[in-house]
């Protein structure tokens, strides 16, 4: 009797099926392609055995994993409540030129896999879990990947409002991919229990990096747990410091490193690399490579041996593929038309073919049923049918008495019923055919869908400033791939933050974000955040051309780049980094030299497809040809050396000699597309744009800093809102950067800044200087734009004043002399200095001087008045004094002694001689031994 599977319910719920225990108290089912059929239903009857009658396999199967649960039952009893939990362990395997301490069964006992890996002071904490019943299949492995930096690692909380960790942040992110890329290759196709890695830094010295850390801690616990893999995976860093390499180096050894490559894979081939570097040669990539792939080798090696005495059974029996007779009855009905639909060559019309003849497969396999070409009915099968013999008469029968003769057993030909197949893997074998016959045609046929040779170059069209308000733009189309590319320069205001577990904030001065719409290839989609792909997308381009950029002294501009894929068909990041470099140039950002990005493929297994079994490397590769492809492999650089790279196989890894292949071929590719780029009409302007903000860095003394900020940054407000430039940022090394829109404003800050920063001298007098503020205790003036000295009461006049505002007010210009300098840079300014000394009648001529210098007492002269300056001159008596006009020196009546020399007013122009400070003072003046200074041949006070 035939039973269809797909028709079987589990009528009683009230009894379960003896599914075996997983080891840490979950049942596994072991048809986990029947479970979803397993229903239960109320009624009185139980029909598992009817289930268990259509297949001895399933039947054995549960015959043995119910004895398993059954001791696993009384030994658990036995042995105490606590006897479920894997017991711990740990051990020390080598990582790099030091040991790491590996321990499990100390934490996270409930997971399906946990391990703590403790590097220095860093500890990173991982745990894998997997449900208990397995998803819909699909044609992923479905895993996801957290990772988190906890602040508390560090001794820090966060800085937001609720004092949590928030969101996954984009460095987390690229962490998350560098462990998720080498765990999917290991995985078993047909294992659809979701499989959850959850990883932590529990702990960070600020020395040993977490990253690799973490990607061989999710290595490790993978391999301990019960999800089927093929083999254990491990993670390290290489670095270039001089010319030796380092295995797993320190923060501080990385910050003279010339390379930074994270490398995983098993201890036989190479499953991910991902690095940045300063145009290194491509045989020195590869040096660096192999000394990464031998410290995978030791920790596999020690990893395997961990499993064997800590690992959990694999769920093999989980694993459901789709019956090996569906892949015939595909090739059979789409065979030949798949043949000529992946020759067309445009994208989209090839995709809507393949979708139509995907329909068409799935209404016949599904919904119709098939029914093999080779015969119309499938072969008879014999069943005793118990026939009467209609054609003769009934007759009487004797108890006890049969005559053999009128019962008859009759063979009768039953009609073959049409197979139909379940949708879901109807899909994954249409998939895999249709990948399959892509790379068939490209071994045997040499072309490719869109008639390339393996090394061929899509054709390149490019073009600069397609937007006139934008600082750069650049649009780079290769075959159906677009970019469009838009560079803005700012301050450091558009910098951008990063929070790190050091507690220094980190501010980027180059960022590249990139962004893929669902309408570059021509669908529709959710648009919101970015996603895992689009932030590691764009970190790759971003680091690509990082390198090529200029230092902060020699452009102090926040550099943002805008990458949006308007089309796209295979390759999106590298033609990010092309359309890139041209913004950037477009821009007028003095980049080092020009450097392009290409994508390579891999077909591995050629034998398969009639080839000689070299693995076939592609060049630029489609949307296509990196799915149904064994590798996608991003290369970045100019035509010497590598800046950035990044390599994904879906295959059991790849050697050494398949890279070095694929390397030099990729140089060759970066080679043409440069030449291609040099072409583009219209060419970058290579200047900054009438609509980019102007940025003028000063240097001033440390010290000056606060005067330029003010109390509260009050001062720095006021500049900018007076000369309304857009910033003004301080650094506390004495660098001001100003960021204005125009070059009026930049030069009035610069004025106004120059003015407070400069280094008034004792004696300094400064005219016409207007009052901003009167206190009680004396008055405030300006000497320079944003520069201010207090006049206090006791130096405003010779006559004693009881309150400054009895005889200025605000508004009001004296002439003042700098007395003072304190610690504080603060300015004491005197204006009875400046005025005849009728307090001291026996001083010498040189003994005022002195005193004035030292700003004990000055010299008194009659308070002018009017718009008019004076300048004070002495002069012997001798000395004619026609021509000018004299005021006679006031004399006290103490007063004994005429004087040697005589004070002479000389009027002068206020317009001409105008100025906040006498720099020719400074420069012309030669001092006499009496404590005065000749001007021009002329004594002059102070």
């Amino acid at each position: 009797m035939l039973v269809n599977p797909s028709s079987i319910r589990c009528r009683c719920h009230s009894i379960k099926p003896p599914f075996p225990s997983s080891g840490n108290g979950r049942r596994v089912s072991p048809l986990p392609h029947f479970s979803r059929f397993l229903q239960p239903r109320k009624s009185k009857f139980h029909s598992l055995s009817l289930l268990a009658s259509t297949s001895g396999y399933y039947s054995k199967r549960f015959s043995v994993r119910a004895v398993v649960e059954a001791e696993d039952a009384d030994s658990a009893l036995a042995d105490g409540p606590s006897s479920g939990f894997p017991q711990p362990f740990s051990v020390e395997i080598p990582f790099g030129n030091r040991r790491i301490l590996v321990e499990t069964g100390h934490m996270g006992r409930q997971a399906s896999g946990a391990v703590t890996i403790t590097d220095g002071e860093t500890i990173v904490f991982t745990s894998v879990c997997l449900s208990d019943t397995p998803s819909e299949p699909c044609d992923f492995f479905p895993l996801s990947v957290n990772y988190q930096e906890r602040f508390s690692a560090a001794g820090r909380t966060s800085g937001g409002f609720f004092k949590r960790e928030g969101k996954t942040k984009d460095h987390e992110v690229l962490i998350c991919r560098l462990i998720d890329r080498p765990l999917r290759p290991t995985m078993f196709k047909g294992f659809y229990h979701e499989t959850q890695v959850l990883s932590w830094v529990l702990s960070y010295d600020g020395l040993h990096s977490p990253d690799c850390l973490a990607v061989t801690a999710a290595g490790i616990a993978v391999a301990l747990s019960e999800v089927p893999n093929t083999k254990a995976i491990a993670g390290v860093r290489v670095g270039l410091v001089g010319d030796k390499f380092i295995v797993n180096p320190t923060t501080k050894e990385m910050e003279e490193s010339d390379l930074d490559l994270v490398l995983a894979g098993t201890d036989s081939a190479i499953l991910m690399i991902e690095g940045y570097c300063n145009f290194l040669p491509e045989e020195k990539l590869l040096e660096a490579v192999e000394v990464g792939q031998e410290a995978v080798r030791a920790i596999c090696k020690e990893v395997d041996a961990l499993v064997k005495k800590c690992g959990k059974p694999k769920m093999m029996d989980a694993i459901k593929l789709p019956p090996p007779e569906l892949y015939k009855h595909v090739e059979e009905i789409a065979g030949h038309e798949l043949v000529k639909v992946l020759q067309i060559k445009q994208k989209i019309p090839r995709r809507k073919a393949l979708t139509s003849l995907e329909d068409k497969v799935l209404t016949i396999l599904t919904e119709k049923g098939y029914v093999s070409k080779d015969a119309t009915f499938v072969p008879a099968e014999t069943i005793p049918d118990v026939l009467e013999d209609e054609d003769e008469d009934e007759e009487v029968v004797v108890d006890g008495e049969v005559d053999e003769g009128d019962i008859h057993i009759k063979p009768l030909p039953r009609k073959s019923t049409p197979l139909c197949f379940s949708e879901v893997d109807v899909k994954l074998v249409f998939k895999e055919v249709s990948s399959k016959f892509l790379r068939r045609r490209i071994v045997e046929g040499g072309k490719r869908s869109d008639g390339r040779t393996s090394d061929g170059i899509r054709p390149i069209n490019s073009r600069c400033g397609l937007l006139p308000r934008a600082h750069g733009s650049a649009l780079f189309t290769r075959g159906e791939t677009q970019s469009l590319a838009v560079v803005t320069l700012g301050d450091k205001q558009m910098a951008q933050r990063i929070d790190n577990l050091e507690g220094d904030d980190e501010w980027k001065r180059f960022y590249l974000q990139y962004s893929f719409p669902p309408s570059s290839v021509g669908e529709v989609g959710r648009m919101g955040a970015p996603s895992r792909r689009e932030i590691g997308h764009g970190m790759l381009a971003e680091r690509a051309l990082e390198t090529i950029l200029p230092s902060e002294d020699n452009f102090p501009y926040t550099i943002r780049v805008e990458s949006t894929i308007i089309e796209s068909n295979g390759s999106s990041s590298m033609a990010s980094v092309c359309g890139g470099c041209l913004a950037l140039q477009d821009a007028g950002v003095p980049i080092k030299s020009s450097i392009a990005g290409i994508a390579m493929g891999m077909v591995l297994d050629t034998q398969e497809f009639g080839g000689d079994g070299t693995p076939l490397i592609l060049s630029d590769i489609t949307g296509s040809e990196d799915v149904s492809g064994d590798m996608d492999f991003k290369v970045a650089g100019n035509e010497d050396g590598i800046t950035a790279f990044q390599m994904d196989i879906k295959v059991g890894g790849i050697t050494l000699p398949i890279m070095r292949k694929a390397l030099l071929q990729a140089r060759d590719g970066r080679r043409h597309i440069l030449g291609e780029m040099l072409k583009c009409l219209p060419p970058p302007s290579k200047k900054l744009s009438k609509h980019a903000p102007l940025i003028h860095v000063m240097k001033v003394k440390p010290e000056k800093i606060n005067l330029i900020i003010g109390t509260g940054g009050k001062k720095v407000k006021s500049i900018i809102e007076e000369t309304g430039v857009e910033s003004i940022d301080t650094q506390d090394d004495g660098l001001v950067k100003i960021t204005a829109k125009d070059l009026s404003s930049l030069e009035k800050s610069m004025a106004i800044i120059s003015n407070l920063t400069m280094v008034p001298t004792v004696g300094d007098i400064y005219r016409d200087c207007e009052i901003k503020s009167v206190a009680p205790y004396g008055v405030f003036v300006e000497i320079a734009p944003g520069r201010e000295g207090l006049c206090h009461i006791s130096e405003l006049s010779s006559s004693w004043l009881p309150k400054a505002e009895d005889a200025f007010k605000v508004g009001d210009h004296i002439d003042v002399k700098l007395i003072e300098v304190n610690d504080k840079g603060q300015l004491r300014l005197s204006r009875r200095a400046l005025m005849p000394d009728s307090e001291q009648p026996n001083a010498s001529p040189k003994q005022q001087t002195d005193a004035s210098e030292d700003g004990s007492t000055s010299p008194t002269l009659p308070d002018l008045d009017g718009p008019k300056k004076v300048m004070i001159k002495l002069k012997d008596e001798s000395e004619s004094s026609e021509g000018s006009t004299t005021s006679p020196r006031s004399s006290s009546p103490e007063q004994t002694t005429p004087p040697r020399k005589k004070a002479v007013k000389r009027v002068v122009n206020p317009t001409k001689d105008r100025t906040y400070i006498n720099k020719e003072r400074a420069k012309k003046s030669t001092t006499s031994k009496e404590g005065t200074s000749l001007v021009n041949g002329e004594a002059k006070i102070g």
